[in-house]
């Protein structure tokens, strides 16, 4: 995406949405309240992320899953990231891998704020144990 400050706030994020593949609350917010800020940071997001360079686009979006697992950051905001990986033929197991590299760096918590957004998106079941047991949680409610 080639960002223009020329265009409307309402064209800027439809063009930020057709080359992300998502856009967040606040991209929406900052391009009606503060235009130019939005446009500023779009331009390293364009530069580091979505620009054609060595990496593609499937690598990068693991990556981008994993540093936000590691830095615990919104469910929605993984999230985003999980489903444009799924749209690029990410696999729901390649997905997992990258959030559970998480693990040694990062610890459980980190971890499970990622498989937590991931568990949601991709609709995976686990096993029930048959023997009486306390309720765990998902180890981020």
């Amino acid at each position: 995406m080639d960002a223009d400050t020329r265009q409307s706030p309402q064209e800027y994020i439809d063009a930020m949405a057709r080359a992300r593949g998502y856009v967040l609350d606040y991209h929406k917010v900052m391009a009606k309240q503060d235009f130019e800020v939005l446009h500023a940071a779009n331009n390293l997001v364009q530069a580091a992320y979505l620009a054609p360079r060595t990496l593609d686009r499937r690598t990068k979006e693991l990556l981008f899953i994993l540093s936000l697992t590691v830095m615990r950051a919104g469910k929605g905001h993984i999230q985003s990231h999980i489903r444009v990986a799924l749209d690029l033929g990410v696999t729901p197991q390649e997905i997992l891998e990258a959030i559970e590299i998480a693990l040694p760096e990062a610890g459980i918590v980190a971890f499970q704020a990622g498989f937590d957004a991931w568990r949601e998106v991709v609709d995976a079941t686990g096993i029930e144990p048959t023997v009486t047991v306390h309720q765990g949680g998902s180890g981020t409610d």
